[in-house]
């Protein structure tokens, strides 16, 4: 297997890198949503290693699931009488280990398990089977084990939690990321596609972070022009994604769409008592668990809201391309070529634009932090939302950084499409939400206001009222 091209992911390269370099055997857990580049991570990074790879079939029976192994056994091991289906899935790992006896000394070896969730079907005794692989065998040799699965949550309760034989089993976890603005910027370079970041961010609003959503990208071609022909043409890619998107990854995906379509109507952010008035889900167990489940996925994200005693969790959709298709892609993929360079002109456009310039700038809270020289002191990222007493307006705050050097930062998030200039109204609602959140809060901390636009703030007489003002330049760093 040829060894591929790999962009970014610096940090799980140097846990796979210590895996394979480690003198005892390895157990890898690779997770993350659909389509995010887990198997191609593992293949980059292992191909001249992996002696065994099996990848499961979604909605498979056993049987089919076991002639698939068998199918990949007689493919790697090309032994002279091909082997027959095993009965089960014991027997299955015992004609692998048969194997890989043949295969191990003094380099190690890669067996990769992709998909473990469709392999591990109900009833299939696929999980015992391997963590008896595992304890008897794997866990002696010098070989590294990874195991990647897209239903997060399943692979952190059944795998990474695991009760029986695979308990406390998992040597390294790596929880793989959509790219950053950063990484896609590099990925979109390496495949010399040239575009300047402001149409970079244009396409990450549409699409995010998704490796195998960017490939769809052309070069030559505007922002605008792309999102068209990826999100609105007859055979765009994401013209129908979001329809495919959730039942690959859940059993019951209903369920999970209605939290990411109540969550959509909000932008700010709703209470998990809140979520529950607006489903047919009650605030226990259940929406709980689908919360969880797609907090893991990465769809959603949760954020505490400041000065709460209970320490109140806002859960928020941050999936770009779910609130993308939600906002324009569900009611207009019917009108084809053309659609977004119109949709594209519209104040719907523009509140969409701002809702998610600020989903971007929460997943890049490191990199402001950096930019404002904090990043090595302990902070708390919160939300704010304060409801008006005693003559005093409400407030709310999408991101403030409460800081151990006793300052609080309150950030401003615009999104604009051209140098940002202070006007003398803004420049006082400014003033005002600064004094209404210290007399709410009581807080005897430094206030800074944090200003962040996608291009440069003009100087003016009114930019002072700005304590710093950070471009979305900061994000791609």
């Amino acid at each position: 297997m040829e060894k591929t091209t790999l962009t970014g992911r610096k940090a799980e390269q140097k846990i796979l890198q210590k895996a394979i370099d480690s003198v005892e055997a390895e157990m890898v857990a690779v997770i993350g949503r659909r389509r995010v580049g887990k198997t191609f991570l593992v293949r980059s990074m292992y191909a001249e290693r992996i002696e065994f790879e099996l990848t499961g079939i979604k909605n498979a029976t056993l049987k089919e699931q076991l002639l698939n192994f068998t199918n990949r056994l007689n493919t790697h091991a090309k032994p002279a009488i091909p082997f027959n289906p095993p009965p089960n899935w014991l027997t299955a790992f015992q004609m692998l280990l048969t194997y890989l006896n043949t295969k191990t000394g003094d380099e190690k070896i890669v067996i990769f398990l992709d998909e473990l969730p469709w392999l591990a079907g109900k009833r299939s005794g696929f999980l015992n089977a391997f963590g008896f692989f595992w304890n008897s065998w794997a866990s002696k040799e010098n070989v590294t084990v990874v195991i990647c699965g897209s239903a997060a949550s399943w692979m952190i309760k059944k795998v990474v939690r695991n009760k029986g034989g695979l308990h406390n089993r998992i040597t390294r976890r790596i929880y793989l990321q959509p790219f950053t603005l950063k990484e896609t910027e590099e990925y979109l370079q390496s495949r010399r596609i040239n575009m300047n970041r402001y149409q970079i961010l244009q396409i990450y609003m549409a699409m995010g972070g998704i490796p195998h959503y960017l490939k769809e990208i052309e070069g030559g071609k505007s922002a605008v022009q792309n999102i068209d022909a990826v999100c609105f043409s007859r055979n765009g890619l994401l013209r129908d994604e979001f329809d495919s998107l959730y039942p690959a990854l859940f059993e019951n995906p209903e369920k999970h769409t209605e939290v990411i379509r109540v969550l959509a109507e909000k932008r700010n952010g709703m209470l998990r008592k809140e979520i529950s008035e607006k489903t047919s889900l009650s605030e226990g167990g259940t929406l709980s668990k689908i919360l969880e489940d797609l907090i893991s996925s990465g769809f959603v994200s949760e954020y505490y809201t400041f000065g709460r005693k209970k320490r109140e969790r806002l859960f928020r959709l941050t999936d770009e391309y779910s609130y993308f298709y939600l906002k324009f892609i569900e009611n207009k993929r019917r009108e084809g070529a053309g659609t977004w360079q119109h949709l594209s002109q519209t104040q719907t456009w523009k509140s969409w634009s701002g809702y998610t310039f600020e989903n971007i700038a929460l997943k890049h809270i490191a990199q402001i932090k950096k930019a404002l020289g904090i990043d090595g002191i302990y902070s708390e990222s919160s939300a704010y939302v304060g409801k008006g007493k005693d003559g005093l307006p409400g407030v709310q705050i999408d991101l403030l950084i409460d800081r151990n050097d006793r300052v609080i930062n309150l950030c401003e998030i615009k999104y604009y499409q051209e140098d940002f200039i202070l006007t003398k109204e803004y420049a006082a609602d400014l003033r005002q939400k600064a004094a209404v959140f210290k007399a709410l809060t009581g807080t005897k901390k430094q206030v800074y206001l944090t200003l962040l636009t996608t291009f440069p703030v003009v100087p003016n007489k009114y930019s002072g009222t700005i304590d710093n003002t950070l471009t979305m330049d900061v994000l791609f760093e």
